[in-house]
């Protein structure tokens, strides 16, 4: 699904129209589970989208947390993508390797820093090369360009406020994870992290938002996904997995429907399952 809305999701045939235009920026967001083998940056070095730039989400990160590829200062985001040559008056289009996978989670970093003119390319490079669309090996030349951002604070929620929020029982806080994680038959891949999820949380896994070849579902689709986790969609959110990177996904889907009143809790379960003092909950 793409609504070609160069807010939210847009298709490859709407990218491949605009591949000329100027004010386009387009950045390679993958990004691989540690025990993946794969190593996004070597991928994107040996083919991307023309015009792509590399985005490290790792990087493009807070350096003084413990916790994984945690939202940055404004200050250490705006030095990194004027590095890359993207500014304001930018359209920003995102994509990655799988097909949507991490590429929501920039698009949710670019939105916490109050830039709404980014995208996601729905499908990704698997969708775009499948289509047999020209790809390149050499990065462009980047021009510095001013950065302004105004970090929009309620689309982000620390552990303090999700743990409020799971007391109250005021929101409704989704899991991106895997339904064996989620209930903790799964143990964590992550070292010293308790199996379960947050109390009072839902499970909606991602893969339930996607079509088979990494597509977003349709808008009806999508709604029949949180109908069938008893979702009440006319309540605040707030979007969790393991490490703030899926949980974007259930973010974009909300925004595709019109949810507004969203926020993403970044730490997510890098940072619950490692507190002690945090409960838990396990089983479906």
């Amino acid at each position: 699904m793409a609504n070609d809305n160069p807010g939210t999701l847009v298709s490859t045939e709407w990218l491949a129209a605009h591949l000329e235009n100027p004010d386009m920026r387009i950045l390679d967001a993958s990004w691989h589970m540690p025990d993946s083998g794969r190593n996004a940056r070597a991928e994107y070095d040996r083919a991307h989208i023309p015009g792509a730039r590399f985005f490290d989400i790792d990087r493009v990160s807070d350096p003084d947390s413990n916790l994984p590829h945690m939202a940055p200062p404004p200050e250490r985001f705006i030095s990194c993508v004027r590095a890359m040559g993207v500014g304001d008056g930018h359209q920003v289009v995102v994509y990655d390797s799988v097909g949507l996978f991490s590429a929501a989670r920039v698009w949710w970093l670019f939105r916490l820093m109050g830039k709404s003119d980014v995208a996601v390319l729905d499908g990704g490079l698997p969708k775009w090369t499948a289509e047999k669309r020209a790809t390149e090996d050499l990065p462009p030349m980047a021009r510095d360009r001013h950065v302004t951002v105004s970090r929009l604070n309620h689309l982000v929620k620390d552990a303090t406020q999700v743990a409020a929020a799971s007391k109250l029982s005021d929101h409704e806080i989704l899991d991106a994870r895997s339904p064996a994680r989620f209930s903790g038959a799964e143990p964590e891949q992550r070292q010293g992290l308790r199996s379960g999820h947050i109390p009072g949380s839902k499970n909606v896994h991602y893969a339930t938002l996607l079509n088979p070849d990494g597509t977003m579902k349709e808008p009806d689709a999508l709604r029949s996904v949180f109908d069938a986790a008893n979702v009440d969609l006319g309540r605040p959110v707030i979007t969790t997995c393991g490490s703030g990177v899926t949980a974007a996904i259930v973010s974009l889907a909300l925004e595709i429907l019109g949810h507004r009143r969203h926020s993403l809790y970044d730490g997510s379960w890098s940072e619950w399952g490692m507190n002690g003092d945090l409960e838990i909950e396990t089983g479906a």
